[in-house]
């Protein structure tokens, strides 16, 4: 079998071995993870499987000592250090899994730890920042209603792109201002919606919004169920979501700052800034656990504390 190189983790998937493949199927059918949690474990795979190969090793013979030199080789690699840690948890997945079934005498990761990643603070807009963006959408044609309907939707109720332009029309109850969201691991939750989206949302999907859009012909079954459409008439997709954001982020001058994630986490921010309970933030953003919500109280404490230097005349030795 001809191997992979550590410069080249990305070639053919056929050369990755079967006992891989059945892995990485597992995560799908067993674990029910993501279509693009899959193809980062694939290339974490095809990663480790090429250095492995340039080792002489097979992944039955992986020992801890291997593991632990596979990490300070990604170390060395110039990675980023989330990248590094991803990876790290893959090799562990595989070998765990390996053992479990019986395709490997021990499981050489179970003591590796993946290193700690820099905890890096959301960027969150302030809310004057919001109210410029949400403002700049002028206009009463059919994409300026869907753009609009996107903005508010997405800052309203911090969700993932992904879960946006996942939408149909089944999942938004506008009378009970509510919506289902599928998240990571489709993870179903019911998310309120405020005034200003509903608002947003009723513009858009009455006339003269979604249904300018519809074309005679769905060019797929699942277009027709879709809440937001192109306009072409077909579900509106991840880079096209992207794309509307990132073009009013642009009117209002921000430019490299602003991109649907940020939004998310100015929803999560803003509403811990008002006093919101971080349990309540956790599932409503679907967060699995409440550490990764407790971020944005760090985000919040910070804010307070730069108002604080600005305005309080003590703040600072210059007001002493």
């Amino acid at each position: 079998m001809p191997a992979e190189t550590a410069a080249d983790p990305d070639a053919d998937p056929r050369m990755l071995p079967l006992e891989v493949e059945e892995w990485l199927s597992w995560l799908s059918t067993e674990k029910g993870r993501a279509p693009a949690t899959l193809a980062a474990y694939r290339r974490d795979a095809r990663r480790w499987w090429a250095w492995l190969t340039e080792q002489h090793l097979s992944l039955d013979g992986v020992t801890e000592a291997d593991v632990e030199s596979y990490v300070e080789h990604l170390r060395g690699a110039d990675l980023a250090p989330a990248t590094v840690a991803r990876a790290v948890v893959a090799v562990r997945s595989l070998h765990r899994f390996l053992a479990e079934e019986g395709r490997s005498p021990t499981d050489p990761g179970a003591a590796v730890d993946a290193p700690r990643v820099p905890a890096g603070l959301p960027k969150a807009l302030s809310e004057d920042e919001v109210a410029s963006l949400l403002g700049a959408v002028v206009g009463d044609d059919a994409v300026a209603r869907r753009d609009r309907a996107i903005l508010e939707v997405l800052y309203g109720t911090g969700l993932r792109i992904s879960e946006l332009t996942g939408l149909r029309l089944g999942d938004v109850d506008l009378e009970s201002a509510l919506l289902r969201a599928f998240g990571k691991g489709a993870k179903e939750r019911v998310v309120p919606v405020g005034r200003h989206a509903v608002a947003a949302l009723v513009d858009w999907l009455g006339p003269g919004g979604r249904p300018v859009l519809v074309p005679e012909r769905w060019a797929r079954r699942d277009d027709a169920d879709a809440v937001f459409l192109n306009r072409r008439g077909g579900r509106l997709t991840r880079q096209g979501a992207w794309l509307v954001v990132r073009r009013w982020g642009s009117e209002v001058g921000l430019d490299g700052k602003l991109t649907p994630h940020v939004l998310r986490h100015s929803c999560a921010t803003h509403m811990l800034d008002h006093g919101a309970d971080i349990r309540a933030v956790q599932e409503m953003l679907g967060h699995a656990t409440v550490s990764t919500t407790q971020v944005y109280t760090r985000v919040s404490a910070e804010r307070l504390f730069a108002a604080y230097r600005a305005a309080h005349p003590r703040a600072t030795l210059s007001g002493v």
